[in-house]
């Protein structure tokens, strides 16, 4: 009897879509009429969106299907294909090398955006506009603060930092307090004291409804 191991199989090119999807792929290939490879490819292009629903969130997700398709194929499938066809170049293209970011943060507790929206606010020519972003931005420290350093801070350090990244230039009008931002830790949780009751809150030991064992063994106490 002869055995069909995987390890005698043909490799699957995309293995989210199984063995059968590829063998079907395959069949369509070989068949003469161009009519009928056409409905059988839309057949497999459907079977192919229900066997991957995740794609459906995808933009454009029938073309990726589509392309799929053709790299399913070996690229060898000639059917009316309602976008362009993929070439093994484009599949084999790499992605261009995105850099680094080689930005100095200041305070990183802060972040970049901080900085940014200090920058915005020094920008700007509206006094009353100025007034309300440096508040904001201001509240928005003290709560970055407490999120990163896990400790309660003093408005006055927030206000400190606020004028070193602004070089003096932004201040907080007189007699306003920041939002109130307290850091909570987190409690452990106190040890089960009950670990030996069971569920009617009778102790395991309590043995009041149980028979005690007869410690006579009938020899004479002398």
């Amino acid at each position: 009897m002869n055995f069909d191991y995987n390890t005698t199989r043909n490799d699957l090119i995309l293995a989210e879509y199984g063995r059968n999807v590829q063998n079907m792929v395959k069949y369509i290939c070989e068949l003469p009429d161009l009519k009928e490879r056409n409905r059988y490819a839309q057949a497999v292009i459907d079977l192919m969106g229900f066997l991957n629903p995740h794609l459906r969130d995808v933009a454009d997700f029938k073309h990726k299907l589509w392309d799929h398709l053709h790299i399913i194929s070996g690229y060898k499938i000639d059917v009316d294909c309602p976008y362009p066809k993929p070439t093994p170049e484009q599949a084999a293209a790499k992605p261009k090398h995105i850099g680094y970011p080689q930005q100095r943060i200041r305070f990183k507790h802060y972040g970049k955006t901080v900085e940014t929206l200090i920058e915005r606010a020094m920008n700007t020519e509206d006094p009353e506009r100025k007034a309300a972003m440096v508040q904001g931005i201001a509240n928005f420290m003290k709560m970055a603060y407490v999120t990163w350093n896990k400790d309660n801070v003093a408005d006055e350090t927030i206000l400190k930092n606020l004028a070193e990244l602004s070089g003096g230039t932004l201040q907080l009008q007189e007699n306003i307090n920041l939002n109130k931002v307290e850091f909570k830790p987190v409690m452990s949780r106190p040890a089960n004291t009950n670990r030996g009751r069971n569920n009617t809150g009778k102790g395991r030991t309590n043995t009041g409804n149980r028979p005690q064992r007869s410690t006579n063994t009938g020899k004479p106490r002398y």
